[in-house]
């Protein structure tokens, strides 16, 4: 599959609106990790106890966040190759996930 046609799947309709949707729904998940993630950290500064029903939410998002971290280093590896600035990748790959570094991807396959 050469790259104009791999760009324009990306660019049809149905698939732009699930893209979307992903992106949507990642940000709003990842930002809920970290507000989850620095409450627990506010309770164990102030001794509150957490309940351990509690636990599997706490792993969940730990992974998450390890996860999208680890895309987050990538998209800075391909933004560089792109000469474009990889802060600004770093971040948008880190709140939205797979998509952005399907996004970054795609660009690199264009200018080569």
């Amino acid at each position: 599959m050469n790259v104009k046609t791999s760009s324009n799947l990306i660019d049809h309709f149905p698939l732009q609106l699930i893209k979307t949707l992903i992106k949507i729904v990642s940000t709003v998940l990842i930002s809920g990790a970290i507000l989850w993630e620095l409450g627990n950290l506010y309770a164990a500064l102030n001794n509150w106890q957490i309940s351990n029903d509690l636990n599997w939410i706490f792993w969940i998002d730990r992974i998450a966040l390890i996860s999208h971290g680890i895309e987050a280093m990538i998209a800075v590896y391909y933004a560089r190759l792109q000469q474009k600035n990889p802060l600004h990748y770093s971040i948008y790959t880190f709140f939205v996930g797979t998509v952005g570094l399907l996004e970054l991807k795609i660009g690199q396959e264009e200018t080569e």
